[in-house]
């Protein structure tokens, strides 16, 4: 059996075939294309033709797109929503939505802020008012909205009120409207989750148009006997029906696949990874062989959100950024990048714009197009180019450590051909070969995890039983998620004491991991 996995960036689409023993069978990068599937077609094809593998033999297929990103910062097929917070009235002073952007927030059909809600302890706030719900609810079922997103205060702690809310709304709204609740979305604090919790009600049309989309690209080539994953951004897969669930976790899964690609490849646990595309260097780090996650919010085109993340820095850095030079004599080299143009803009393909990628075939670190149409850069001019793209990948690697010590470095990615072999901050570097397509590598050898938070007061609750009941809740939501129930494992274990709470309150973070069923 083989596994096709696939890799949808900004400049380039990639797909690699990966057999049983998880070794590369066929691996191509394709230029993407505006209506994304185009590319992904023409990648599947060409894979296909490339290995020669019988296409009833690919039992698995996997996908890492973009799209959910795309929508929300190009403000692109988002849905129409009404969104219902449970916490009158003690959370009444700040409205849902309160700091979006106003072209953002027109997504929201209707708004209700509803008595019930919980303390930090578990104790009810006020009941919860299913009355004003289900008049909201109706109200939301007259104006054709499909799609509700649904908070409650400390819904981390306790979620009955999300709950009965969610069984509510389809009692009304009917049993195909898509609910999103935040206690399954995000963590601690009212205000991010409950945007965590909006912008996946507002993608569930663009989650179905991928997920469909996907699979009618590999039926149209053939592949038929796939069973067919999403890429998440924790570094582990998740089945179609769950991505239409929980679509935003798909946000910036692309850095993630090629955090497990690298590990994979250059078998290190721990280490930083660079990925180099054509327009951005995108930097994380490898722990314990999956990506360390984000300790603090993250926005998302302009929206400050708390749920699951990858902890990554990305900088305006690829192989096709543009190269000037200034009238001090200073060069500098992007934020601008030629892109998916760089085969017809840059300067060893015939074009007339200097390319980070140009730089490195001048000075000899990589070879391709035509060097004689770079021989007229001066090396000075070369050089000051590769100390300042250099400089940038070396702060932001700093910026990825948390020590003063050198770290083991990994670089992939199609763009990684115009960095140096020795990177200040670095005791070594690996470049494995594969490294140009370790996203859709990443996507492919993924497995399967379930992620658990909750707020445990150990005065109450032993830590010890807390933790065991935590480990069986998160391999619970793996085996939810897709995976083989025997095959499951604890990977991380987080319990932080919340200093001020009273009690013996701590955060209790688990996450579980197995292989595909």
């Amino acid at each position: 059996m083989y596994k096709l996995g696939i890799d949808v960036g900004g400049t380039n689409t990639d797909a690699v075939l990966i057999d049983e023993d998880l070794r590369v069978a066929a691996s191509v990068k394709q230029h993407t294309t505006k209506d994304v599937y185009t590319g992904i077609l023409a990648a599947v094809r060409t894979v296909l033709k490339e290995s020669g593998v019988d296409r009833s033999q690919i039992g698995q297929a996997m996908l890492g797109t973009t799209q959910c990103t795309n929508a929300i910062v190009e403000r692109k097929g988002l849905a129409s929503i009404g969104i219902l917070r449970i916490g009158a009235p003690a959370s009444l002073g700040i409205p849902p939505m309160v700091d979006w952007a106003e072209d953002l927030k027109a997504i929201a059909v209707d708004t209700a802020m509803v008595g019930g809600g919980f303390e930090y302890d578990g104790k009810e706030l006020a009941p919860f008012d299913t009355g004003a719900a289900r008049t909201f609810f109706l109200g939301l079922k007259e104006k054709g909205v499909k799609s509700v997103a649904v908070s409650c205060v400390f819904s981390t702690v306790r979620n009955d009120h999300e709950l009965e809310a969610a069984k509510l709304c389809k009692e009304v709204m009917g049993t195909d409207v898509h609910v999103s609740i935040s206690s399954e979305i995000g963590s601690m604090g009212l205000i991010e989750r409950e945007n965590a919790t909006i912008l996946n009600a507002a993608l569930y049309h663009v989650a179905e148009s991928f997920t469909e989309g996907f699979a009618r690209s590999l039926a149209d080539e053939g592949v038929t006997n796939a069973d067919i994953y999403l890429s998440q951004n924790d570094g582990t897969l998740m089945t179609m029906e769950y991505a239409r669930r929980y679509p935003i976790l798909t946000i910036a899964c692309g850095p993630t696949n090629s955090i497990r690609g690298a590990c994979y490849l250059s078998q290190l646990k721990n280490a930083v990874v660079v990925d180099v595309g054509g327009t951005t260097t995108d930097l994380g780090v490898i722990q314990n062989g999956f990506p360390r996650e984000s300790g603090v919010a993250v926005t998302i085109g302009g929206v400050r959100t708390n749920f699951r993340m990858p902890d990554v820095i990305s900088i305006g850095l690829g192989g096709g950024s543009i190269v000037r030079e200034h009238e001090d004599g200073r060069v500098t080299v992007g934020p601008d990048s030629v892109g998916f143009q760089i085969t017809d803009k840059a300067l060893v393909f015939g074009g007339e714009v200097c390319t980070a990628t140009d730089i490195a075939v001048r000075l000899g670190l990589a070879d391709l197009g035509d060097k004689a149409k770079v021989a007229h850069l001066s090396e000075t001019f070369a050089r000051k180019a590769l100390e300042a793209l250099t400089e940038l990948v070396e702060d932001s690697i700093d910026a990825m450590k948390i020590s003063s010590e050198d770290v083991d470095l990994i670089l992939v990615g199609g763009g990684s051909i115009i960095l140096p072999e020795k990177l200040a901050g670095a005791h070594t570097v690996a470049k494995p070969e594969a490294g140009g397509v370790a996203n859709a590598i990443g996507s492919a050898i993924s497995k399967v995890s379930g992620n658990y938070e909750k707020l445990v007061d150990y005065l109450v609750t032993p830590r010890e039983k807390a933790l065991e009941e935590a480990k069986a809740e998160a391999a619970e939501l793996a085996v939810e998620a897709g995976a083989v129930r025997e095959t499951v494992e604890i990977i991380d274990v987080e319990d932080v004491p919340l200093q001020y709470y009273p009690g013996n309150t701590n955060r209790v973070r688990v996450k579980a991991a197995g292989d595909l069923k």
